[in-house]
């Protein structure tokens, strides 16, 4: 067969010369490809020698794909003409053995049905081992694949690789693009960005021009009504007296003065609106230009980031991984949580302390700035976090910009954030972009500031915008704008250039923000396209009105609904009565508290016949789970907040104020009333029983587990001290009577590790029972003259019990 010299070989795909410098091959039966043609001839994903496959079922087909696209044999059909299988055919029996990566074996009755498959750190896959079976043995199966079968295999490790998300670390992006190619790109982009501002300051300057022109014309219009009538009014008063002349004078004064304020207003709402709508304009611009300049910096770093590959490994230590996808998947939900990629944010404090080095330094070019947000980043992750992190520290809504701002400024980088035409949403993608990183800009609804739950989705007030990122081998929500938070010590933040202070500022942010599963991200954000919600069942906008209102924080403490009928808005029954449950995961159990707040849904009132309406709900916790159960004392609706802090008993033993942050809300709707509720007695906030004094103090009851007692007149409660807690002090509420009246019927007395509180009841009726106790010995305090002593902390609030006293208990 002629085979033509290299010098005159010719692309398969177009049929053109192919020179030394730009050829890619020979491959099979001897093509060759343009670098630039060298791409999957179903999807057009650029390939390189190392990710590309041949059609390895038809001999006659010289075409390259991806992995994706590559013909594959359907399953269990073996084709006898193929090279392989004919070579193996012809090959003389020197045993009975068959080859087990391509015929497997049949469990017995007592073997599991699927080999257990274990997965190494390296990230290979081990199948246990068959048995040996010949085709003369009766158990033997055809077309059965085991685990070690080399396809088979292949595709179990990628699953592997999903599940545990192991990415070999990638070279920077400086091994394969050159920063003056980026920047040179950039240029092209940013004199771009400026034709666009000189159309959009064009536009601005024509349309307030032509405000101006209406209203003038307008008011000269008006003003000449109004001179008219005046001048026929003095005609019919002339002869009139003086004074009549004078009042006359001074209404006409009047009115052009109203005239003129009110031309003013109109002229000023005017510019309101067409303001607001030449913005939405501005910014669906805007973003439509960074879409484009996004697409082409991608390209860009993928033509390049191949051509390095074809020649040489891009990852670190000769380590191989499935390659970045050249072009954006289609949105499918992530095979892994978040969880499988990192628990613990501290996992990015390397490269968390190299995005607030960055932001405190000011930048040019987005190629500087990105170089140096990921040059040192080896992952797909890292890059996204670094950008993240870079832009929840930046504080961009607090930028102060100059009114004659270049674009070629450090500050001229963020001139859409000063016109208001680029959002979070979009500054990110655009970064992503920089980086190599797929990220698209999701439009739709969100919970965000002034929503309560219960509230319809039917206009645009809650409309906004998040992005979602392809990292880690699948498409994951990033919310700058939500994550980003303040700096601690703001007001001494070091000035752009100054590092001296930086290490002793922190930056606080929202981690929940960040590769937010979708499972968690649909409570808060409904995307107009339903495939963008990542999960295998979309909800339709009523499931996500009824959706509980939560809170990042709900999801950072690892709590659920134990009710899986729980909704944002929940009805009580006949008696008024309505309960929410919340669980715990086992190793909160510990530390955190709950608090809670209720007040009339439509208005800011939180009391009901002088008495504050948290005394109409009950707090206990049973097990994991905390229950708010609300007794509304009248029909009407009602807004539940529900809070929560996480604390260690030693900080909730000094007795020092807490702050608390909500976590969800509801709305609770009472139709009709049948019963007169009445509020609790009057004790402390917080939960009811005695779990509060398990959890913080280590009393552990004896006597009394639940929050609900029932006795008679007399009543003893006993605890054990599992450590050393002193000064007991117990309070006795019931309503309409007051407390130091009741305080002669409590006494307590501690037997070694045994507290017990003796109760008499002055009459029947629902009381409240507060329990305060201290740790015994505090911190060590120095005084001036040397002398040392224990602090005493102060009586801190233990558990209360609601007793309901009656003679027949």
């Amino acid at each position: 067969m002629y085979r033509p010299n290299f010098y005159e070989s010719t692309c398969f795909r177009c049929n053109e010369i192919v020179y030394q410098v730009d050829r890619v091959g020979p491959l099979k039966d001897f093509t060759f490809f343009h670098s630039g043609c060298f791409k999957c001839a179903v999807c057009g994903t650029k390939l390189t020698l190392k990710t590309y496959y041949n059609n390895q079922h038809w001999t006659e087909d010289k075409e390259v794909y991806c992995s994706s696209h590559v013909p594959k044999i359907g399953p269990g059909h073996l084709d006898n003409s193929s090279v392989g299988i004919r070579s193996a055919l012809n090959v003389p029996k020197s045993n009975n053995y068959v080859n087990e990566q391509i015929r497997g074996y049949i469990r017995n009755s007592h073997e599991p049905e699927l080999s257990p498959i274990r997965a190494t750190n390296g990230g290979s896959v081990h199948a246990s081992p068959a048995r040996e079976l010949s085709r003369d043995t009766p158990d033997y199966q055809y077309g059965r694949f085991d685990a070690s079968a080399l396809h088979i295999a292949h595709a179990l490790k990628q699953t592997e690789l999903q599940k545990a998300y192991h990415r070999p670390r990638e070279k920077p992006i400086d091994c394969y693009l050159d920063r003056d190619e980026q920047t040179k790109l950039e240029m092209k982009h940013r004199q771009e960005e400026d034709d666009l501002y000189r159309k959009f300051s064009k536009h601005r300057e024509e349309e307030n021009r032509r405000i101006r022109e209406e209203i003038q014309d307008e008011w000269e219009r008006e003003l000449e009504r109004l001179t008219s009538r005046f001048q026929q009014e003095m005609q019919v008063k002339k002869r009139r007296p003086d004074a009549e002349i004078g009042a006359l004078t001074l209404r006409h004064q009047q009115e052009r003065a109203d005239l003129e304020k009110n031309m003013t207003l109109r002229r000023d709402k005017k510019k309101e609106s067409l303001t607001r709508k030449m913005l939405e304009h501005e910014r669906a611009a805007t973003a439509a230009l960074v879409e484009k300049q996004s697409h082409e910096m991608m390209e860009l770093i993928q033509e390049r980031r191949s051509e390095y590959m074809a020649a040489s490994s891009l990852y670190v230590d000769g380590e191989e991984a499935p390659p970045y996808p050249a072009r954006a998947p289609p949105p499918q939900p992530p095979l892994v949580s978040k969880f499988h990629i990192y628990t613990d944010p501290a996992e990015f404090s390397e490269v968390d302390k190299i995005a607030i080095s960055v932001a405190q330094e000011d930048q040019k070019t987005f190629t500087d700035l990105v170089r140096q947000l990921v040059g040192r980043c080896a992952s797909d992750v890292e890059k996204a976090r670094t950008i993240f992190r870079w832009i929840t520290v930046k504080n961009l809504n607090n930028i102060q910009f100059d009114d004659n701002l270049r674009g070629d400024s450090p500050l001229g980088l963020l001139r859409g954030i000063k016109h208001g035409t680029e959002s979070y949403h979009v500054l990110f993608k655009r970064l992503c972009s920089y980086a190599g990183l797929h990220c698209v800009v999701i439009k739709g609804y969100s919970k965000s500031a002034g929503y309560q739950p219960g509230v319809r989705f039917e206009d645009n007030r809650f409309r906004n915008s998040w992005n979602a990122v392809y990292v880690a081998g699948a498409w994951r929500f990033v919310q700058c704008n939500w994550g980003a938070r303040h700096l601690v010590n703001a007001k001494d933040a070091p000035k752009p250039g100054n590092r001296g202070k930086s290490d002793s500022l922190r930056y606080e942010y929202d981690d929940h923000y960040f590769l937010t599963d979708p499972r968690e991200f649909i409570y808060e954000f409904f995307p107009l396209q339903p495939d963008w919600q990542l999960l295998k069942t979309p909800i339709t906008l009523h499931d996500f009105e009824e959706l509980p209102f939560v809170r990042s924080l709900f999801f950072r403490y690892g709590l659920y609904f134990s009710d899986p009928n729980t909704k944002a808005v929940m009805y009580t029954d006949s008696t008024g009565a309505a309960t929410m449950r919340i669980a715990m995961p086992a190793h909160m159990q510990s530390s955190l508290i709950f608090h809670y707040n209720l007040k009339f849904y439509d208005t800011e009132g939180d009391g009901f016949d002088g008495v504050s309406l948290k005394r109409f709900v009950m707090q206990s916790v049973v097990g994991n789970v905390v229950s708010f159960r609300v007794h509304a004392p009248c029909s009407g609706a009602f807004l539940l907040d529900i809070f929560a802090n996480a604390v260690t008993p030693r900080e909730y033993l000094t007795g020092e104020p807490m702050k608390f942050k909500s976590v969800c809300k509801f709305k609770i709707c009472c139709a009709e009333l049948q019963t007169v509720m009445v509020p609790l007695p009057d004790c402390a906030s917080g939960e009811w029983g005695p779990t509060k004094a398990t959890r913080l103090f280590g009393l552990v009851p004896i006597t009394h587990q639940e929050a609900l007692v029932f006795a008679g007149r007399e009543l003893e409660i006993q605890f054990r001290m599992s450590r050393p807690l002193a000064d007991f002090m117990a309070t006795l509420h019931k309503n309409g009577v007051d407390e130091k009246r009741l305080s002669k019927y409590v006494q307590q007395n501690v037997s070694d590790d045994i507290v017990s509180f003796y109760i008499t009841f002055p009459e029947e009726g629902q009381y409240g029972l507060d329990i305060y106790t201290r740790e015994r010995g505090g911190p060590t305090a120095i005084h001036q003259n040397g002398s040392t002593e224990k602090e005493k902390h102060l009586l801190t609030h233990c558990c209360k019990y609601l007793i309901n006293s009656s003679k027949r208990n």
